[in-house]
């Protein structure tokens, strides 16, 4: 079952401990019996409100920070209609995310509005950095990294395949010498290099490679999330890799045929083959809206927009996925 929290605070005539079912709108409350399925009422402790979350330890959860390609939405000078749009899930940053998963946070390529990004969503921590490749829309907020550093008082594990870890060092080589004796000046890294399975921040992921013209990407798979952006060639062994997820989050920039990027009916065809629970559409351009687009979805495909937190969770035998608007962290 997928259910959809939208922005949504529970009356406080509740008690604490009701599980709401929330789909397309309706909630259905009802008292807690038995484990969590989906969401348990917290208290914000700021304001005394209620709200609506899954309380669950061994969730993994995914916030979009960005679902936008190189360009961004709107566009410098367009004034196309998607890029005049009043809908806020048209306004799309550089593609980015964070996994949050057995306490820690994962961060997903550092896009140029890093930032802005990590302001919007309440982004205060990062445990461990992953590079799909280094693309400037995927490492162009890397001096905001230092950021983390100050709030974390220590150095950063950051992920990376061969290319990409050399490419970084080059152009930010500011960060790699003559180091501070204090964080916060500029990035302080501990760089990894990965050519198979590894470990980031005591999360165990798989990378698989992908083809994006001349370049190599790196799609990354954490237990039942997949995430594949900037693809446009899919060889078996990724989609092996990705097969059975739960949740499967993958590149579509529009409908017509791209040289280096997986069209929406490309998108759509991998989909089919890998079969997960759910998936969504990240890395969109301005050939598209988000409303027009998600109607004409199957039932198991959604299109994700800044700031979309999507959860999964083994709460029992059966693994729900659940789409949260707006509630990153209720416990930070």
């Amino acid at each position: 079952m997928i259910s959809t929290l939208v922005n949504a605070t529970i009356p406080l005539e509740y008690p604490i401990g009701t599980v709401f079912l929330v789909n397309v709108g309706i909630a259905l409350a009802a008292p807690l019996m038995r484990p969590p399925l989906y969401f348990i009422v917290w208290r914000d402790s700021s304001s005394g409100d209620v709200s609506a979350f899954n309380g669950c330890q061994e969730c993994m959860r995914i916030t979009f920070l960005g679902t936008g390609t190189s360009n961004g939405i709107p566009v410098i000078g367009c004034d196309c209609a998607v890029c005049s749009s009043n809908d806020p899930r048209d306004k799309r940053t550089r593609t980015s995310a964070v996994v949050d998963a057995n306490g820690k946070t994962i961060l997903i390529d550092t896009s140029p509005e890093l930032r802005l990004q990590s302001v919007a969503n309440d982004l205060s921590r990062i445990d461990a950095v992953l590079y799909t490749h280094a693309h400037a829309d995927h490492v162009a907020g890397f001096d905001d990294l230092r950021n983390f550093n100050y709030i974390n008082q220590a150095p950063l594990d950051v992920h990376a395949d061969t290319l990409t870890a050399r490419l970084i060092r080059d152009r930010f080589s500011y960060a790699f010498e003559n180091p501070f004796p204090f964080f916060g000046g500029k990035p302080d890294l501990n760089l990894h290099v990965f050519d198979g399975p590894f470990v980031a921040a005591g999360v165990e992921i798989v990378p698989f490679q992908v083809g994006h013209g001349r370049w190599t990407v790196n799609g990354f798979r954490f237990g039942p999330l997949a995430y594949l952006t900037d693809a446009k060639v899919v060889p078996e062994a990724a989609i092996d890799t990705m097969r059975g997820a739960d949740i499967l989050v993958i590149n579509a920039l529009r409908d017509r045929p791209h040289p280096v990027h997986l069209s929406i009916p490309e998108a759509l065809a991998i989909i089919a083959e890998v079969k997960p629970r759910q998936a969504y559409l990240t890395h969109l351009s301005h050939d598209v809206s988000h409303a027009e687009l998600d109607s004409r979805l199957p039932e198991n495909v959604r299109v994700a927009y800044d700031g979309l937190v999507v959860e999964t969770q083994d709460a029992t035998e059966s693994t729900s996925v659940a789409a949260l608007d707006g509630k990153r962290h209720p416990d930070h």
